[in-house]
């Protein structure tokens, strides 16, 4: 433990971005952004760190385990390092933008810091994205936020793009119907988490029967609606499928080339979720691109909202790399002026500090593929 640590060894989970990828993670964050602020929503940028009452909860609850703790020297209170943004866009909203226009439209960026990462995601610190639409209960939310997502998604330059629908409100709507206590609703919520179609078939009875054609009847959006369609559902579990129906209906017609798959039991990462929610995925791509869905802000009993998050490590990913930028050295003592009117026509300019007796080899160490002699822009061969 007392052994010196190498000054480039960062604890397990973070990392440093270099260039390109720093720049060009810069502008996949620009480019979703831009989407966002097209339709509306504006920009807002919450702390790093809260205090951990505020941050914990409401629908920040959720995220507890995963969140960094410690002592203010100041305050003496206990604050929190944020592990997810959703719940602090549901704090302004209820308190500094309380008495804004609903249905209020947020968008944000920034970094989140987690205890520990997972098996798809290890990365501990995550960039996010992401838009919440607060003050409205209507399907055209639901709607509108899938859509944005996929168009931010589409926009960044990813291709191959699927929504995965869920509604982790069916289950437990079931179990309360079907009489089952809490214990049996959780040890229910895990095998199905897990996909143990075995466990489910042991509970037995119509919850067995319901549950089971559930768990088999994800895939694709129009196979799901018709599975769900024929299955007796109790009228708070009919209603969600409804909804949800609604949803896939309107994003048919909003954003057609959106490939939609549903499973209905899906419930990690939901924990505070309150209706449609959804997961969003590119082909030949590990792990999800975002998620997002329908919850309440406050602790739980304040205003109906819904909204996403997109992880731009996992964009990034799914993006084409960026052309490297065109850069151009000047040796020292280039006319200020010129290298000015070389960067109005999209010129990445080096500048020399020293002068140099080779202006080509010097251009090649600094990572140029150009360099200038007088006024004439020479290319590296």
């Amino acid at each position: 433990m007392n052994e010196s640590l190498h000054p480039a060894l960062l604890p397990l989970g973070l990392r440093d971005i270099l260039p390109p990828d720093a720049a060009a993670e810069a502008g996949v964050v620009a480019r979703l952004m831009a989407v966002l602020a097209s339709h509306g929503y504006e920009r807002v940028k919450p702390p790093m760190a809260e205090f951990e009452d505020n941050l914990l909860s409401g629908a920040g609850a959720a995220m507890a385990k995963e969140t960094f703790r410690l002592m203010d020297p100041i305050s003496q209170r206990m604050i929190g390092l944020r592990a997810d943004m959703t719940p602090q866009i549901a704090r302004i909203a209820t308190t500094r933008l309380r008495k804004a226009p609903r249905p209020l439209r947020l968008c944000y960026a920034g970094q989140v810091l987690r205890v520990k990462g997972g098996q798809l995601r290890p990365e501990r610190q995550v960039g996010q994205v992401g838009a919440e639409l607060i003050g409205s209960d209507e399907v055209a939310a639901d709607v509108e936020a899938v859509a944005l997502a996929a168009e931010a998604l589409a926009a960044a330059g990813v291709a191959g793009l699927s929504a995965d629908l869920s509604l982790p409100t069916l289950v437990p709507a079931l179990c309360r119907a079907l009489g089952l206590d809490a214990a049996a609703t959780e040890a229910l919520r895990g095998a199905l988490d897990h996909k143990d179609a075995a466990a489910v078939s042991a509970v037995g009875g119509r919850a067995a029967e319901l549950l089971s054609r559930l768990l088999a009847g994800a895939g694709a959006a129009k196979k799901a609606l018709a599975m769900l369609a024929s299955l007796d559902l109790p009228e708070e579990a009919a209603a969600e499928r409804q909804r949800l129906a609604s949803v896939v209906e309107r994003l048919a017609r909003v954003a057609p080339g959106l490939v939609l798959t549903i499973d209905p039991v899906e419930n990690r990462g939901f924990e505070y979720h309150t209706g449609v929610s959804f997961t969003f995925f590119a082909r030949g791509v590990r792990g999800e691109l975002g998620r997002g869905g329908r919850y309440r802000t406050g602790n739980g009993g304040g205003e109906p909202a819904t909204g996403f998050t997109l992880y731009t490590d996992t964009v990034l990913r799914a993006v084409p790399k960026p052309e490297p930028p065109s850069r151009l050295y000047m040796p020292a003592g280039t006319d200020p002026a010129l290298a000015a009117r070389l960067r109005g026509d999209g010129w990445v300019t080096v500048a020399g500090l020293v002068p140099v007796d080779d202006a080509a080899a010097e251009a090649r160490r600094l990572g140029c593929g150009h360099h200038l002699e007088g006024e004439k822009i020479v290319a590296l061969v």
